[in-house]
């Protein structure tokens, strides 16, 4: 199983030899691209070979492209990540209006939660609150609990005069990491067969990852935990080399231990088997430390 997050930030050629992702630099470095599950190119000088795109793409290795501010900006999205990817699309296309809102309520629930125990080990009073909202969840969340609890969060971790949408070393940290974690949900999604446009709530007609911005949902907290502790001043190398390991991190799913990256197929495969099956049973949520 591929394992390797492959970060490259200088200027650099990067091409295929025998099976081997090359980078050509101040020196040359060679990785197996088995090895490989992601590959950031964050600076704008690198250039790469379409050799090495077709196999990367083939190996199912999601590539990653950063704009001239290495903040992510694009990444490959292979046609086909399956061999029965027809059936699977067709499958997705008829999932029912009834189990995809229990999956989303589940998910709902699970982000919630994670939000609550993140307050909770700061302890922080607010995790009060979204106890009660996560007792008033509703089916498909009718009452937008997710809204009210993300305010209430939010709040109470960075302060009343926080916003998402002021840009700061907090806010790219931030996105940089919920980037990331999107990024990996969708390599599972394609690489299974399934489109990441269809989304389950999401319904974004310019986003072409509503599945994933669907399923990523729970692993918010991580990426928030994470750049809290951080306290970024400004959002540099270091800063996006610590959030990017959030991928290294250890975390359990079915009281097994495993790597983020890792416990993300297995989480996006029991989503998927819920909603082919029509039975919320098949979930399985990722448990890590906050």
């Amino acid at each position: 199983m591929s394992w390797r997050i492959v970060q490259i930030s200088e200027r650099a050629k990067l091409d295929l030899r025998l099976g081997y992702l090359t980078v050509r630099g101040e020196t040359v470095n060679k990785i197996h691209i088995s090895e490989i599950s992601i590959l950031i190119i964050e600076n704008t000088a690198v250039s790469i070979t379409a050799a090495l795109l077709a196999e990367l793409v083939k190996k199912k290795v999601k590539v990653i492209f950063c704009d001239e501010k290495r903040n992510p900006l694009f990444e490959t999205s292979p046609y086909y990540g399956s061999h029965d990817t027809s059936r699977k699309v067709r499958s997705q296309i008829s999932w029912s209006r009834d189990i995809k809102e229990s999956v989303w309520t589940r998910i709902v629930e699970q982000k919630i939660f994670n939000q609550m125990r993140h307050l909770e080990s700061r302890n922080l009073k607010e995790s009060e609150m979204l106890e009660g909202y996560l007792s008033e969840i509703e089916h498909n969340d009718s009452t937008n609990r997710e809204g009210h609890s993300a305010k209430v969060y939010f709040n109470a971790l960075f302060g009343k005069d926080f916003s998402r949408e002021r840009e700061s070393p907090l806010n790219a940290a931030l996105n940089y990491g919920y980037g990331v974690i999107l990024s990996a949900v969708n390599r599972h999604i394609t690489a299974s067969g399934y489109l990441t446009q269809l989304g389950i709530c999401h319904d974004n007609i310019y986003n072409m990852f509503n599945f994933g911005s669907d399923l990523m949902e729970p692993l918010r907290p991580l990426v928030d935990k994470t750049v809290y502790d951080l306290k970024p001043e400004n959002f540099g190398k270091e800063e996006k080399v610590a959030v990017l390991s959030i991928l290294n991190s250890e975390c359990y799913i079915d009281g097994k231990k495993h790597f983020l990256n890792n416990a993300i197929s297995l989480y996006c495969r029991s989503v998927f088997d819920s909603l082919d099956n029509e039975d919320i049973s098949y979930l399985r949520f990722i448990e890590y430390e906050l």
